[in-house]
């Protein structure tokens, strides 16, 4: 996963810090996140879930709201209605660069606010919400005893999570008034809703509420274990890897389109990530796959390796062309599998003129299921030697071959 560290302009001109997370293959789709109240775009959970939806293709926006984090602005001076603006900005900047968001992500009273803002949003198909309360008032709980100093004096600084926050009479009074229910029964998108059943700072209640507010498609997935701030990393992949799968169904992130064929009888071998080693290739018109290096190597491991495809020929050809004489036999052989390992190892007795040259070796492991006698096993095992692959790697390969099954 590569990550660009970007600004886009708020709703109130403020410029708002962000980070991209991109996948390291296709850009397959793009969520926007947002995240809980007071909390900001690195918190674990925000990390974690953009980290594990990037390397399924998705490029995935976090950002700070107003006020808070690296943004700019005043904290005091924002509201509920303000967050959602916000996104509705995150979500024209993402449009600006071709990415417009297909799936919204929000945490705690993030989720409220995507909830809310799904509807300016005409590219998005789907919405998640981790932990969302079903009333945005809900979060002024967290200071009630400041709640008579904020109405009185217009503003008052109050202590959340260990930071000193000033929240002002325009946020409580916004929070006070909003009702999400009929923006929920008109959201026209599917919805997830997640939640844990022991989630202290919203109750399990409220994802409920929000659930049978919301007409179909809707899900609801439990987080068992998982605190509010989803802050155990394997609470957090989870919740990635179900939002990831479900949003399959809801978003379209087909893989895009391969190259133009190559003519009919070529193999045409191109780039398809110039910074890392992934590769399209077509055979002929109508054929296509890509091939990568391991992750260790520098590469994605999207697709096999060179050497992976070459025992993928030998080990398909074997296949076939035992196939070919039982069937012509009429042999009861009624399934083929062959596994192949290769390595490079010492040819001390190779005819060579270098002592100790490498060369490549292949080991195949040949199973046959059927009701065959030991001499048509052995023939078969045999006529695996007469593999035309085999042939052509054998001229400067040593082929080892042993039945298994």
């Amino acid at each position: 996963m590569s990550t660009e560290r970007i600004t886009f302009t708020g709703h109130a001109g403020d410029q708002l810090a962000a980070r991209l997370d991109l996948p390291e293959g296709p850009h397959l789709g793009t969520a926007l996140f947002a995240h809980c109240f007071t909390c900001g775009k690195d918190i674990p959970a925000a990390r974690r879930i953009s980290g594990r939806l990037a390397a399924m293709g998705f490029a995935v926006l976090r950002f700070d709201f107003t006020g808070l984090g690296h943004s700019e602005g005043e904290f005091e001076n924002t509201s509920f209605t303000s967050n959602v603006a916000d996104l509705t900005a995150a979500a024209e900047y993402l449009t600006a660069r071709g990415m417009a968001p297909g799936l919204l992500i929000g945490h705690s009273l993030g989720g409220a606010a995507v909830l809310r803002a799904a509807d300016t949003m005409a590219s998005v198909m789907a919405v998640v919400t981790i932990g969302a309360p079903f009333d945005p008032e809900h979060v002024t709980h967290n200071f009630a005893d400041a709640l008579p100093d904020i109405i009185e004096k217009g503003t008052a600084e109050v202590s959340l999570g260990g930071r000193p926050f000033r929240i002002g009479r325009d946020f409580v009074r916004d929070v006070q008034e909003e009702r999400l229910a009929p923006a929920i029964g008109k959201l026209h998108r599917a919805l997830l809703v997640m939640h844990a059943p022991r989630d202290a700072i919203v109750s399990i209640d409220n994802a409920a509420n929000i659930f049978m507010a919301a007409k179909h498609p809707k899900s609801f997935v439990t987080l068992d274990g998982a605190d509010h701030l989803v802050s155990k990393p394997a609470d957090a992949e989870y919740a990635a890897e179900v939002i990831a799968a479900w949003a399959t169904r809801y978003v379209d992130i087909r893989p895009p389109a391969p190259p133009p064929g190559a003519p009919e009888g070529i193999v045409r071998v191109s780039e398809a990530d110039p910074k890392g080693f992934l590769q399209d290739v077509n055979h002929g018109p109508r054929h296509h796959t890509v091939a990568d290096e391991p992750l260790a190597y520098g590469g994605t491991n999207r697709g096999m390796s060179p050497y992976g495809f070459l025992s993928a020929g030998l080990g398909a050809c074997t296949s076939m062309t035992i196939r070919m004489y039982a069937r012509r036999k009429g042999w009861p052989l009624s399934h083929v599998s062959v596994d192949v390992s290769h390595d490079k190892v010492h040819a001390q007795d190779a005819e060579s003129n270098g002592v100790g040259q490498k060369i490549d070796s292949f080991h195949r492991s040949i199973s046959l299921e059927g009701e065959l006698d030991a001499v048509q096993r052995q023939k078969l095992l045999e006529i695996a030697d007469k593999c035309p692959v085999h042939r052509t790697l054998e001229s400067s390969s040593k082929i080892t071959t042993a039945l298994v099954g």
